[in-house]
C-alpha cells in the first residue's frame, strides 16, 4: 500500500488529493528549513519580500554590502526555481515518470549535504554565513517552483503571505450576508470554498509547526537536524525514480 501511495504523490497525472498531501509534507519541511536556517544565520531564507525590502532600506542608507548579500540571496532563490523548472521540463520531454520526483531528490541531496557538512563549515564564518543563506534560498526556490508547477499554480509551500491572504478572502465570503438586492434572479449568492479554506489553514499551521520543530531541532542537534528532512524527501522521490531506472535498463 505504501509504494502505490508514494507513486501517486509525485505522479505525472495529478489529483487534488495527491497535491494536498504532498503540499502538507513540503510545507512542514519549508517551515523547518526556514526556522532552522534563521537560527544558523539569523536570516529567513524563504521570505523574498523581506529580502527585497531589506535591500531597498540598506541601499537608501548606503549599506552596499548588505544590498549585495540580499541580491545574492534573491538570485539564489531565482536559480533554484529555474533549476526546478529545468528538471521538470527535462523529465517531461524525456517521458519520465519522475519529472516531479527529480527536484525533490535534488533538494534532498542538498539538505543532506548541508546537514553533514554544515558543522565543519562553521569554522569558516566568512564563507559559512553567505554560503548558507544562498544554499537555503536556492532550496526554497527549488521546492516552491516544483509544487507551483505540479499544482498548476494553485499551491505554494513557502508563500505564507499569499496563503493568509486567500484565507482572508474565503473568510470574507464565509461571513458575507447574502441579502437580495435588485433582481434576485440575476444575483449569485456569495459562497466560500470551504475545502480550500481548510487546506490553506492546514498549510499555514504546518508551516508554523515545521518552524517550531526546525528551530527546536537545530537548537538541540545543530546541522544534523536537516538529515531526517532529507531522508523523508528521498523516500518521496524514490519510487518514480526507481520505476524510470527499471524502464531504462532493458534499453541498455
Amino acid at each position: 500500500m505504501a509504494i502505490p501511495y508514494l507513486r501517486r504523490l509525485t505522479a505525472v497525472s495529478r489529483s487534488p488529493q495527491a497535491n494536498r498531501h504532498l503540499a502538507y509534507i513540503l510545507t512542514f519541511t519549508a517551515g523547518a528549513v526556514n526556522a532552522g536556517g534563521f537560527l544558523a544565520v539569523q536570516q529567513y531564507t524563504s521570505h523574498m519580500s523581506g529580502i527585497v525590502s531589506m535591500m531597498a532600506d540598506h541601499l537608501a542608507l548606503g549599506g552596499v554590502i548588505v544590498v549585495l548579500q540580499g541580491l545574492a540571496a534573491l538570485l539564489s532563490f531565482l536559480a533554484g526555481a529555474a533549476s526546478s523548472a529545468f528538471l521538470i521540463n527535462f523529465g517531461r520531454r524525456s517521458h519520465l515518470t519522475s519529472e516531479y520526483a527529480m527536484p525533490l531528490l535534488y533538494e534532498a541531496v542538498l539538505l543532506l549535504g548541508f546537514g553533514l557538512l554544515g558543522a565543519n563549515l562553521e569554522t569558516l564564518r566568512w564563507f559559512y554565513v553567505p554560503g548558507t543563506v544562498m544554499l537555503l534560498c536556492y532550496i526554497m526556490g527549488l521546492q516552491n517552483a516544483m509544487i507551483t508547477k505540479l499544482s498548476r499554480s494553485e499551491i505554494r509551500t513557502t508563500h505564507v503571505t499569499g496563503m493568509v491572504t486567500d484565507i482572508g478572502i474565503e473568510l470574507g465570503k464565509l461571513f458575507y450576508w447574502n441579502v437580495a438586492q435588485g433582481d434576485p434572479a440575476s444575483m449569485q449568492p456569495v459562497r466560500a470554498d470551504r475545502s480550500k479554506l481548510v487546506v490553506l489553514t492546514v498549510l499555514v499551521s504546518l508551516f508554523f509547526v515545521g518552524g517550531v520543530t526546525g528551530a527546536y531541532s537545530f537548537f538541540n542537534f545543530g546541522f544534523g537536524s536537516t538529515v531526517p528532512l532529507a531522508l523523508v524527501l528521498m523516500v518521496l522521490a524514490a519510487v518514480p525514480i526507481v520505476d524510470d531506472i527499471r524502464s531504462l535498463l532493458p534499453r541498455m
